[in-house]
């Protein structure tokens, strides 16, 4: 797995024409334990990702940053501040770098992990997207493809459907978001496993 400006812009593109179809869905899903809208939401942050143009980025960490740019104005959600929050981190460590490799990312995602750790207050274990993105990054490690990314962000999803939200506004509803998908999780192993399943195309 070899990550370039151009796939990157693609990964975006496609993501983006995903949440057409999924929009709806992870809307229902949120609003059983919040507003209601985390598929608009991230329909409008992958809209703004999708026409950012990065083929005059100098390198991919200007790819990343741009994108970090576009995901911070497309939306004011806590979410979205967490996807502004991890693309600027991955950004700043790949500068100069032209393109990355399948192995440079378990490190980059642990960065962008730590980030999002210190700017959102959550921690591994309070059924977060964290959990997600801790469970892609030891998939990562074993086997550096979008199809093992899919299949951890899946794991994870299944993994704490039966554990409460400890953390957000879904933490007051405590026990009753026991058999509950976290929205944020969802939405990364829907979308996580459509990128893979369209590999080829990115």
């Amino acid at each position: 797995m070899t990550v370039t400006k151009a796939n990157l812009s693609a990964c975006a593109k496609a993501a983006y024409q995903a949440m057409g179809e999924l929009e709806q869905e992870l809307n229902a899903a949120d609003a059983k334990l919040g507003d209601g809208d985390t598929g608009s939401m991230l329909a409008r942050l992958f809209a703004g990702l999708a026409q950012t143009d990065l083929s005059q980025a100098e390198d991919m960490g200007a790819a990343f940053s741009a994108l970090a740019k576009a995901a911070a104005v497309s939306t004011g959600s806590s979410l979205g501040t967490l996807v502004a929050t991890a693309l600027l981190t991955i950004g700043k460590e790949s500068k100069g770098r032209t393109d990355l490799d399948g192995s440079d990312m378990p490190a980059l995602l642990a960065s962008a992990m730590e980030a999002m750790m210190a700017r959102g207050k959550a921690a591994p274990g309070d059924k977060t997207i964290l959990d997600s993105l801790d469970a892609v990054i030891k998939s990562l490690i074993r086997e550096p493809t979008l199809h093992a990314a899919a299949d951890g962000a899946q794991h994870a999803l299944d993994d704490f459907r039966s554990k409460p939200n400890r953390i957000g506004r879904a933490r007051m509803f405590g026990d009753k978001t026991i058999g509950i998908d976290d929205p944020g999780m969802l939405a990364f192993a829907l979308l996580s496993r459509r990128l893979a399943d369209n590999s080829t195309a990115i």
